[in-house]
């Protein structure tokens, strides 16, 4: 199988394959004629158990763990469920703290901060944030469309400026050269069309910053 047909087979993107293959995770063969990559069922099968590992939010290094057999399944589930049973205390806490400001009474402009200051702190410490990262996702998603844009909008003169003296001046150029040239302009647009279609999805996915993340 090439990796178009494992992006298919197992939802990951083409920067997410290449990124456990890296870290070792699969080592497809290589085709001795045209060098393409080649993967196999056990290489699929690794690909779908990550996806499932990587969903229950299990670190990267302890899948690698996991897959040199220096940590068992049964141990990475447990720290898992630790992992889980502290994310519940800390999001309990903010609970508290909210229950609390509500039952005071609290209003805009008496909240006494200091008095949540620290245990803030603390959560920020522990690496706890209730942040929404979907802003963070929004303007990546809006700087690759723009991105996008900008180049598009090259070929997209130029092939409205062919057009124009096309039909609008006596002296045309032969259709079928016109016509090839429309299609040859469109190729680019088109592959900019696909090429941020793949950023949006790495974007909401998360997957590009895979590396960064472990």
């Amino acid at each position: 199988m090439q990796i178009h047909e494992i992006e298919s087979k197992t939802r990951l993107t083409k920067k997410s394959i290449r990124y456990y293959e890296e870290e070792g995770l699969i080592s497809p063969k290589r085709n001795a004629l045209n060098d393409y990559r080649e993967y196999d069922e056990n290489d699929l099968n690794t690909l779908k158990l990550i996806k499932f590992l990587r969903e229950l939010n299990i670190p990267i290094n302890d899948i690698k763990k996991l897959h040199n057999n220096t940590l068992t399944l049964e141990e990475c589930m447990n720290d898992r469920i630790k992992k889980i049973d502290e994310e519940q205390k800390n999001y309990d806490t903010i609970k508290n703290m909210c229950l609390e400001i509500s039952k005071n009474k609290d209003t805009y402009q008496n909240i006494n901060i200091s008095k949540y200051s620290l245990t803030m702190n603390i959560l920020n410490k522990k690496g706890f944030t209730m942040k929404d990262t979907s802003k963070k996702h929004t303007k990546k998603i809006m700087g690759a469309i723009i991105s996008s844009l900008s180049f598009s909008f090259i070929f997209i003169f130029i092939i409205s400026l062919i057009s124009y003296f096309q039909f609008t001046e006596s002296d045309k150029i032969p259709w079928f050269i016109y016509w090839a040239i429309m299609i040859l302009l469109a190729f680019p647009i088109l592959s900019i069309i696909v090429n941020l279609i793949k950023r949006i999805i790495e974007i909401k996915g998360g997957e590009e910053d895979e590396a960064s993340k472990y």
